[in-house]
């Protein structure tokens, strides 16, 4: 499931694809009835994947709980969003077991809820669209570093073998040589 493409904007129902970037905005696409339609900048919009749900002892990715759903609920559609409070918290406690009670509200599993119900229906829940999220990270992590390790050995290849600097060979200068041999015939 790539939540990276999903948003929620302030105000508008539903969940949207982000098709384009413009100038002064968005092309998204309601994932619901498949329409079109552009957002300004000024718009709030909170993307899915930077997401998260607190717990007590860290904050868990949308995307985890979004699976936890799934795998609980077979893949189908959960619970309604507009049940109670009570049975609203016992869904959370099933699917994210030490969520923090006083920082999560009930209007956030609502729209948890509601979000899960919306990307079920629009055909993004389904098993492998988890598996493949969590191979491809693993795959794409390795696919990069094979192709540092080839570049590296392509940029070992390429590279022109440095030569070493040829000492500098002395002469003597002809002042030189004339003053050793004006010393030697004084002497001798």
């Amino acid at each position: 499931m790539q939540l990276e493409k999903i948003i929620s904007i302030s105000g508008k129902p539903g969940l949207f694809t982000l098709v384009t970037q413009l100038r002064s905005g968005f092309i998204v696409e309601d994932i619901s009835t498949g329409k079109k339609a552009s957002i300004s900048n000024t718009s709030q919009v909170s993307l899915l994947d930077n997401i998260a749900i607190y717990t007590f002892d860290q904050e868990v990715p949308l995307f985890e709980v979004m699976k936890n759903i799934a795998e609980k609920f077979d893949y189908k559609e959960a619970i309604n969003h507009k049940s109670s409070d009570n049975e609203l918290k016992a869904f959370m406690s099933s699917v994210l077991p030490n969520y923090d009670v006083d920082r999560v509200y009930g209007s956030d599993i609502k729209k948890l809820v509601q979000w899960y119900n919306l990307l079920q229906k629009a055909g993004y829940i389904k098993p492998e669209a988890f598996v493949k999220a969590e191979e491809s990270a693993v795959e794409d992590a390795e696919i990069v570093e094979e192709k540092s390790v080839e570049k590296k050995a392509a940029a070992k290849k390429a590279a022109p073998k440095a030569e070493k600097p040829a000492a500098p060979k002395a002469k003597a200068s002809s002042s030189a040589k004339t003053t050793v041999k004006s010393t030697q015939r004084k002497q001798g």
